[in-house]
Formats: C-alpha cells, sequence, structure tokens
C-alpha cells in the first residue's frame, strides 16, 4: 500500500514525519491544530497527504524561529482558511515588533552610554519634605513616568533592582538619581526580554563601573538574537510563499 502511495503522489503520515525529523503524532496534531490542510482519507479510512501538506508543514517550521509557535499556527490556519490578508496581518505585527526591539535595544544603549557615577548625598539620604524636587521622587511618579504599576517597582526593589531610601518624615519609598537611572535601564531590558534574576548581576555591574562596559557582552547578545530572528522572518517568508503558490 505504502507504494501504491507514493506511486500516486500521496504521502503517509510517517512519510511527512520523517522528512521534517517528526513524529507521526506531531503531524495528526499539526493538521488537527489546522496547520495543514485537512488530509484525505483511503477507503480504510487512513489518512493521505500530498506534497503540498509537506510545503505546509515546512512552511510552519521555517514561520517558528521568527514569529514563534503561537503566530506562526495562527498564520498557518488563516491561510488554510482562506483568509490570506489575516495571516499578512499577523506577519506585519511580528515585524512591528521586532522593530520596537530593535528601537528598545538601541534606547538601552543610549541609556546606557549617558550614564555617570550619582553624586550629591549618600544613598538614602532624602532633604526633608522635598518629595519629588531635587532630593528624589516617589515611587508613583516615577511608576506614572515609565509606565509601570507602583506594584512592579516594589517587585524590583525586591529582586535588587532598585534601592529606594525612606523619607524620613513620612516613610515613602523616595528615589534618587541613581535608582531613578536603575529602573529606567530595568525597564529597558525587562522590553528587551531579560527576566528579573538576569537584570539584578547587570544592574549590580553597572553601579560598581558606571557604564557601559559590563553589559557589553549582553547587548552584543541581544543583537545576535534580533539579527537571528530577522533572518529567520526572511527564510519563513520564503517557505511561505512557496506554500501559497502551491495552493495556488
Amino acid at each position: 500500500m505504502a507504494q501504491n502511495l507514493q506511486s500516486s503522489g500521496q504521502l503517509r503520515p510517517v512519510d511527512l514525519a520523517r522528512g521534517h525529523g517528526l513524529s507521526t503524532q506531531a503531524v495528526r496534531n499539526y493538521e488537527e491544530a489546522g496547520i495543514l490542510p485537512a488530509a484525505g482519507r483511503t477507503s480504510h479510512g487512513y489518512r493521505t497527504y500530498t506534497p503540498l501538506h509537506a510545503r505546509a508543514l515546512g512552511a510552519f517550521l521555517a514561520l517558528v524561529p521568527g514569529h514563534g509557535h503561537r503566530t506562526a499556527t495562527a498564520i498557518m490556519r488563516a491561510v488554510n482558511q482562506g483568509v490570506v490578508d489575516e495571516a499578512f496581518r499577523l506577519i506585519d505585527e511580528s515585524h512591528t515588533q521586532l522593530l520596537d526591539d530593535r528601537r528598545t535595544l538601541r534606547a538601552v544603549e543610549s541609556a546606557l552610554r549617558d550614564l555617570a557615577p550619582t553624586t550629591g548625598a549618600g544613598r538614602g539620604e532624602v532633604v526633608p519634605g522635598s518629595g519629588s524636587g531635587s532630593g528624589g521622587t516617589f515611587i508613583g511618579p516615577l511608576a506614572e513616568e515609565l509606565g509601570l504599576r507602583p506594584a512592579t517597582l516594589r517587585k524590583w526593589e525586591r529582586a535588587g533592582l532598585v534601592r529606594p531610601g525612606r523619607d524620613p518624615l513620612t516613610g515613602y519609598r523616595v528615589y534618587d538619581e541613581a535608582d531613578v537611572r536603575d529602573a529606567r535601564l530595568a525597564h529597558q531590558l525587562r522590553r528587551g526580554g531579560y527576566l528579573l534574576d538576569q537584570i539584578a548581576p547587570l544592574i549590580a555591574q553597572v553601579r560598581a563601573a558606571g557604564g557601559l562596559r559590563p553589559l557589553e557582552a549582553a547587548l552584543s547578545d541581544w543583537h545576535g538574537r534580533l539579527s537571528a530572528r530577522g533572518r529567520a522572518m526572511l527564510t519563513g517568508a520564503a517557505e511561505l510563499e512557496a506554500y501559497l503558490r502551491g495552493r495556488d
């Protein structure tokens, strides 16, 4: 039966799976998720696939590194449902996100270049009654400036990313110039995909060195990941175009 299927241009699930290093169950799961078009059936009820299914699977696997599993699934599902414009919209959104990430990286680099050792009063000391003036800023205004919730800044404090002092009169948290710098840096790194336990040692190094050098390796890695993602998007686009031509 296998020879008869292959001679007629049909593929068994195992043929499709082996060609892409997958299990037959994975192929069935992809079909059920709408990533692949519906399979044909033999007179005995067995699934049969075609070279078009192989192109669909190749397109999906090529889309995943650049767009992520969820978006790649949505793209293929839209194509297979005949809503190609929706697939293009999803691709555009991924490219927009990549551009935003590049801008975030540039912002981080720009912010770090401007870093300078903090001068003035010691940490935790605030001019009484100064509020958000020269003595520092309270948690509310800083959270609003960064577009965060105050709870996020408190979480960052517990993780060691910021170390605000306390107003001696009110007991409120007060963020001095170095704290604001650290909060901005943490915010940018979070947008870049770094976890809190990855950010903490980087900020500790910046505090000690007061400059960009401690983060050069991290920034280089970030550049590399963005470039790899951009290239993966190109590969995915080529495979998707081949699948679209096959459908046409």
